[in-house]
């Protein structure tokens, strides 16, 4: 097929498949959906009420923007429950959360009794902990142990999307298209994924297993007062359950 054909062909078919995320990317709002999901990440490392671990990743583009900073947040076993690819690589993390429709609706309450785990990068909310910068005390050591064990997916999650879809990783090269069009890819991409780990397609053999982007650390984040006393809570061990 030739690349002409090819790019008229190209945009038909991810039109279908983004027309599909609704029902392969959907982030878990009941109790009912987040029951499974709070067991799963539990059984990770003991950390409790965690519905989802969340990150940002950079997918290369060298029309008009440098790069896209899409945001991903996935369950236990990799799979995608929302991504966020419209925003361009100078966007903070924090800032992409605070303006999802996700990050929305957990700021009004939409979920009482779970949160998601986020690097430092994020501003501590009460759905959202944050790991401690200075740990002093064991209880503090053994909280950001359990944490970074249990968030570790998202890194493990978002490293299998692009070893599976080489496009979105640099070293796949990168993708020669408009912004607009690099985030439909983007999406497509984790329709598709998020249908490979549901049937067990096997990994490819030189797919990365770790993300590895720096954390951009936080932009004079202000953290929420409760937030505060509900991570202390949790260190401790009281009220919102036990690390």
């Amino acid at each position: 097929m030739s690349q002409s054909s090819l790019s008229r062909v190209m945009p038909y078919v991810w039109d279908a498949i983004v027309g599909m995320a609704p029902r392969y990317i959907r982030f878990p709002y009941t109790q009912a959906e987040q029951a499974n999901i709070k067991m799963q990440f539990a059984a990770i490392a003991g950390f409790p009420n965690v519905i989802g671990a969340i990150d940002c990743t950079h997918v290369a583009n060298r029309k008009h923007f440098h790069s896209l900073n899409v945001q991903i947040i996935c369950d236990a076993h990799m799979s995608l429950t929302n991504v966020v690819a419209r925003w361009p690589g100078s966007t903070h993390d924090s800032y992409i959360l605070s303006n999802s429709s996700v990050g929305n609706r957990l700021q009004i309450g939409a979920v009482r009794d779970g949160w998601l785990l986020g690097d430092s990068g994020y501003p501590l909310r009460t759905w959202l902990l944050t790991p401690l910068t200075r740990p002093q005390t064991e209880q503090e050591w053994r909280y950001n142990e359990k944490y970074c064990r249990t968030r570790s997916v998202v890194e493990r999650t978002i490293g299998l999307l692009k070893g599976r879809w080489r496009c979105l990783d640099r070293s796949g090269g990168t993708v020669l298209y408009s912004p607009t069009k690099v985030c439909c890819i983007v999406v497509a991409c984790a329709v598709l994924h998020n249908i490979a780990q549901k049937n067990g397609i096997p990994v490819p053999s030189n797919a990365h297993t770790e993300d590895n982007e720096p954390d951009p650390g936080p932009p004079n984040a202000v953290h929420n007062a409760i937030a505060i006393q509900r991570r202390i809570n949790v260190i401790h061990g009281k009220k919102d359950g036990a690390v």
